[in-house]
């Protein structure tokens, strides 16, 4: 199969690459840049110039493969909304690229915007009270895709993604703790973060692509919640600083933009994922790769 990957030089789309030449496929990736295009083809991947916001390439990269990956997104926290528009409108555009096809779709999304407090599953609908509505209007269109001729499906990540190569949300909590002085936690830190290893998260996207049905959600989570204070203390170790909750109020001053999702309480399941495509988590879990050196080189 030839797949088109978008966000393929990315943290999880580089592994997710690999994972795909592996098993024998090939791989078209979309590179933004001339530097990108260079890292792909050094990785064995043939380069398809466009961005985002190209519907036209994205169609095109769409239409020549045979599936498509698309893990790419605009971190920009400070415009979400507007990055999360330019996510369901590439969405939509490699849709109709797919349409009538039966060809698969796999669209990355996130478990975080699921109902709090509670075990998410597969079986749930996005909570409408959420703050992350971008992810939720990426999810319609994405499951909308299956009444077109489409085997699309959504596969939610959890907020944690760790491995070699993490820039995302713990190493900003590590670089707060050592900012701050001490490796702080929200209230009693018993909310729950679920969490995987990019080299699982990469085989679980494989095996959407190859298995999945049309219309399905997919979770990629290997742990259902590791509680937060447990996240801190692990950072406060390996940074020799002190381990302190902060209340709510605090949030803001002391963790600045990262704070909101460290207070999430988002456990989430993956047992139909895991029965659905033969998934099984086989990589360290997040504590074990946490307390690593390389997760601390200043």
């Amino acid at each position: 199969m030839r797949v088109f990957v978008t966000g393929a030089t990315g943290f999880i789309g580089s592994a997710i690459v690999q994972e795909l030449i592996r098993a024998g496929h090939k791989v078209l990736g979309l590179a933004r840049t001339d530097a990108a295009a260079d890292a792909l083809r050094r990785a064995g991947v043939d380069p398809h110039r466009g961005d985002l916001s190209d519907a036209d390439s994205l169609m095109a990269g769409a239409r020549s493969c045979d599936g498509v990956i698309h893990t790419a997104f605009i971190h920009d926290f400070s415009n979400i909304a507007a990055a999360g528009t330019t996510d369901r409108l590439a969405i939509e555009a490699l849709g109709k690229a797919l349409q009538n096809s039966d060809k698969p779709l796999v669209v990355a999304s996130g478990v975080a915007h699921l109902k709090p407090g509670e075990i998410g599953t597969e079986n749930d609908a996005p909570d409408p009270h959420t703050s992350a509505s971008h992810r939720i209007a990426s999810e319609v269109s994405t499951l909308a895709l299956a009444q077109r001729g489409v085997r699309a499906s959504v596969l939610r990540l959890p907020p944690s993604v760790h491995g070699v190569g993490d820039h995302g949300f713990v190493p900003a909590l590590i670089r707060v703790a050592r900012e701050k002085g001490e490796s702080a936690y929200v209230g009693d830190g018993l909310n729950r973060w679920p969490a995987v290893h990019r080299l699982d998260a990469a085989l679980v996207f494989k095996l959407a692509l190859e298995r999945g049905l049309a219309g399905a959600r997919y979770h990629g989570v290997a742990e259902q919640g590791v509680p937060a204070r447990d996240i801190a203390a692990v950072i406060g170790r390996r940074l020799q600083v002190p381990v302190v909750s902060k209340t709510r109020a605090q949030i803001p001053e002391h963790f600045g933009w990262i704070g909101h999702f460290f207070a999430i309480d988002c456990p989430a399941s993956s047992l139909l994922t895991q029965q659905a495509l033969g998934w099984q988590a086989l990589q360290p879990g997040l504590l074990a790769d946490l307390d690593n050196p390389r997760y601390f080189d200043a």
